[in-house]
């Protein structure tokens, strides 16, 4: 098929650059898995099975960093297809797309790029609360003016304040944790959207990409997006508190409020007004 050089330039390849980037090694263990499970279950012979393999690992090795968008294939599945064909044949590569479709393919990446972004979120935020929770033990006696309605309110410490984020860090790693139960089923099996009358085992693939089972419906593995909200949702809510947070250090760093300094790597100066330092380090966090 010939694609019209306009969509090729800006949707092909955009989509293609950022495929090869972001779900190269995810798409080669989909496929291996895949393969692992139709040699099992009998739906390809132990020789081919061996030499798709050999073919995928070689693909691996070699990368796909290099290969520029031409708009001869339609995208980074439809590439390292014709890569495999070209080690292996047409028809033993063919054998690899058994009992599958490009749909539970690219849901099931989806879910292994998010779920591995997702544990790296809960490494740092357990990372965080960590040092909060020593800041906290640290500053447990050092006074502070909390403020209800940006007025002065009543007296607290540095490790009063610093232990309430330490507790909605917590809760932000709770709801997470959830979003990352729902995240953790696999879709392969389901196929372009009603499954398939081949005896394909799914909770082998499952097990060996890691997921801790199927998903169920096959319809809804393909339909629905729900593990992606919940997971936006979560961080919607901990991103919306933790600007609050710096919102308020922001305020302590003023002139007028005066609780914080940042240290000389942290601020920048005015390029007229000499006196300022802008606590730039906060700003971007805060944006």
């Amino acid at each position: 098929m010939k694609f019209d050089p306009v969509y090729v330039s800006k949707v092909l390849a955009e989509n293609y650059q950022d495929a090869r980037l972001i779900f190269f090694e995810h798409l080669i263990d989909i496929h291996l898995a895949h393969l692992s499970m139709l040699r099992q279950v009998g739906l390809v012979p132990a020789e081919e099975a061996e030499r798709l393999a050999r073919a995928l690992r070689l693909i691996l090795t070699r990368g796909v960093a290099e290969d520029a968008f031409d708009g001869t294939f339609e995208d980074l599945f439809c590439h390292v297809q014709d890569l495999l064909t070209s080690e292996c044949g047409e028809e033993a590569a063919g054998r690899l797309h058994t009992a599958r479709s490009r749909n539970d393919i690219d849901v099931t990446l989806y879910r292994l790029r998010w779920r591995e972004d997702l544990l790296g979120l809960l490494a740092v935020l357990t990372a965080l609360r960590t040092s909060l929770v020593e800041l906290s033990h640290r500053e447990r006696s050092s006074l502070l003016p909390l403020h209800t309605h940006t007025q002065p309110a009543q007296p607290s410490t540095v490790g009063h304040y610093m232990m309430g984020m330490v507790e909605h860090l917590e809760r932000d790693s709770r709801r997470l944790e959830n979003a990352f139960l729902t995240m953790n089923r696999c879709p392969l099996g389901s196929c372009a959207i009603a499954g398939t009358g081949l005896p394909i085992d799914r909770q082998l693939v499952s097990r060996l990409l890691g997921f801790e089972q199927p998903t169920g419906n096959t319809y809804g593995s393909i339909a629905c997006a729900d593990y992606l909200l919940e997971t936006m949702g979560a961080l919607m809510v901990m991103l919306t508190q933790l600007g609050r947070w710096i919102q308020d250090m922001l305020l302590w760093s003023s002139v007028e409020f005066g609780f914080l300094r940042l240290s000389d790597g942290f601020f920048q100066p005015s390029s007229i007004m000499p006196q300022k330092r802008k606590p730039v380090a906060l700003e971007h966090a805060r944006a």
